[in-house]
């Protein structure tokens, strides 16, 4: 038995409607469904769910993020776009590859990354992480 990869991911929002926004206007995300406490979209390939709840955490901690894919060549007008937009940035780039790492508006840790796996893996092998393996 082998898992197919992500699903999908879900978002809990505060406001969706502020949410809603962000994703769309902002990542340019394609709306496909709305209802009044939830909403799905596409980016790209994934299959995002907003759903509205009233927790009252702090925002996530911690190195846990979710990354898009952005072409190198658009890299600096996407990054652009999220400053003009007014979104924190929550971490500098300490790795292959440019990224970008923002806040949306609930405080869920994004990052905007130019690369794949295979660039990291080739970057990693002529600098390896301590203790690294590879498993070729």
């Amino acid at each position: 038995m082998t898992l197919q990869g992500l699903n999908h991911l879900t978002l809990a929002v505060s406001d969706l409607e502020r949410a809603w926004q962000f994703y769309t206007a902002v990542l340019g995300a394609k709306p496909e469904a709305r209802w009044a406490a939830g909403g799905y979209l596409t980016l790209g390939g994934l299959w995002l769910c907003l759903s509205r709840d009233d927790w009252q955490g702090p925002p996530q901690a911690g190195y846990t993020h979710y990354a898009f894919g952005v072409a190198e060549a658009q890299f600096s007008l996407w990054v652009a776009r999220l400053q003009h937009a007014g979104v924190h940035c929550w971490r500098d780039n300490r790795s292959e590859g440019e990224s970008f790492y923002f806040l949306d508006p609930d405080g869920h840790q994004l990052e905007l990354h130019v690369g794949s796996l295979a660039s990291r893996l080739a970057a990693c092998r002529i600098r390896p992480y301590q203790d690294m393996q590879f498993f070729d």
